[in-house]
């Protein structure tokens, strides 16, 4: 199978960040990218200028703040939107999966959750539950399994710039991290902790607001999840904060792990 370097990335609008995705993608050269939050129609997807590149590209969107997709150089089969059969289909685009290259790889966009007394929190927790019900029905945690994505949760304190300001906010609380740690029971491990388990101040999310990516006020929300034939397999991983510089950045960075199987 080789070495596959693959990435995940929320980039706020494929539309407005396009250029600059394809421009980062002909330099960085990954074999897989997961993307998330395209905000497009699901025919608006710039198919044709991936293709250009040299990509495959499957896209599952809506046009509003959702949408989902996988862009492979090195295959792109069995292509499924939403949840899997057997497993209650959500209302919103925040799923799709496909086989590369022997891995089955999923891109995910959790739902962000808002507040801990919004409805869209208990939503979070529904569509996470889902999530392993979807691994359960379709993938063997035996065979490399993928799922990456803006998970909307800080796995550990370690992941979060000021613990003590996050208190009573989502994607810190128990009820989230618990959910990350039910991935985990079923055969899911951060390929990037496994790697770095000492490594503090790397974040993947920062907000545009009061200069919080100069400050180092950030995240890490979007994560590599991978089976432990892929983590045991993982060389490096890495989040690339100058793709968050520049004008009209997203307000994510992408996060890169490459592994040889």
């Amino acid at each position: 199978m080789g070495a596959m370097r693959l990435v995940t990335w929320n980039v706020n609008s494929m539309k407005a960040r396009a250029d600059r995705v394809l421009e980062w993608m002909v330099d960085i050269e990954p074999d897989v990218v997961c993307f998330q939050e395209t905000k497009m129609e699901q025919d608006a997807f710039p198919t044709m200028d991936f293709a250009a590149i040299g990509y495959e590209t499957a896209h599952f969107g809506q046009g509003r703040w959702n949408g989902v997709a996988i862009a492979s150089r090195v295959g792109l089969d069995d292509v499924v939107e939403n949840f899997a059969a057997g497993v209650e289909p959500d209302h919103e685009a925040r799923i799709i999966s496909a086989t590369c290259a022997g891995v089955r790889v999923s891109s995910v966009y959790v739902p962000n959750g808002r507040a801990l007394d919004d409805d869209h929190y208990q939503y979070k927790l529904g569509w996470l539950d889902r999530l392993v019900e979807h691994l359960e029905v379709s993938a063997s945690r035996e065979q490399p399994v993928v799922v990456a994505g803006d998970y909307n949760i800080a796995p550990t304190d370690d992941d979060v710039f000021n613990p003590a300001e996050m208190v009573g906010f989502t994607h810190v609380s128990d009820a989230e991290r618990d959910r990350l740690a039910a991935l985990e029971r079923w055969g899911l491990v951060d390929l990037f902790r496994r790697r770095y388990p000492d490594a503090a101040g790397v974040y993947s999310w920062w907000d545009y607001r009061n200069g919080d990516f100069h400050k180092g006020r950030g995240l890490r929300i979007d994560l590599v999840l991978g089976t432990e034939a892929v983590a045991a397999a993982t060389t490096w991983a890495i989040v690339d904060r100058n793709a968050r510089k520049g004008k009209q950045p997203s307000d994510h960075a992408p996060v890169i792990a490459e592994f040889e199987l």
